[in-house]
């Protein structure tokens, strides 16, 4: 087996209106989680089953079709219509069991506060515009995790989404096969390097 120091964990950005997320817990965690999901999607599919649900999640669910509340204990069947689970409770126990039935079933599952049973972790991330930054820390820390994204929202330009568009204008415009688009790309790019590279000489 080849070994591998630091995180390993592969990241990957969820189209989250194309899947169905079934959030177990209607408190204060649960809450959170939604939360999270709707900051980075607010057309995500989300179901939170809880016997107890906490207003704000009812709130949430009256400015948006997309969300459904069910109030009562969740079954076995109820995870055959989701596409990722995340269980969001103070039950450890309920946790375990319904991860056991999430990895027979191929689910992938986050379960909250629990890294050792998660397949996924629900990281930080700084957006502008169309540009979106996943920051994970493996599990280790997620409160280093959000004072790094708010460095990064700070150091980030507000013009960075017409950065992005004028990118994608001088791409779709550039003729020639994909290594050539690349080469063009990366120099018209490098100036963004260099650039810092200038600030930082010019600072020392």
């Amino acid at each position: 087996m080849i070994q591998s120091d630091g995180n390993v964990l592969f990241p990957v950005f969820i189209k989250l209106h194309k899947v169905q997320t079934l959030v177990v817990g209607g408190g204060n965690v649960g809450l959170e989680k939604v939360e999270a999901l709707l900051k980075n999607d607010p057309n995500a599919n989300i179901t939170v089953i809880a016997p107890l649900i906490k207003q704000e999640l009812y709130d949430l669910a009256e400015h948006s079709d997309r969300i459904k509340l069910v109030k009562r204990k969740v079954r076995g069947w109820d995870l055959r219509k989701a596409d990722v689970l995340i269980l969001a409770t103070d039950n450890y126990s309920l946790h375990v069991r319904f991860k056991n039935k999430a990895k027979r079933l191929r689910l992938l599952t986050n379960v909250a506060d629990t890294p050792d049973l998660c397949d996924f972790y629900l990281g930080s991330t700084v957006k502008k515009g169309d540009l979106k930054i996943g920051i994970s820390t493996n599990g280790k820390s997620p409160t280093f995790a959000k004072r790094f994204r708010q460095i990064l929202e700070e150091v980030l330009p507000d013009n960075t989404q017409e950065l992005l568009d004028q990118l994608k204008t001088i791409r779709d415009g550039l003729k020639g096969d994909f290594e050539h688009k690349v080469q063009k790309l990366n120099e018209i790019t490098s100036v963004l390097v260099d650039k810092e590279k200038q600030n930082e000489s010019e600072t020392d």
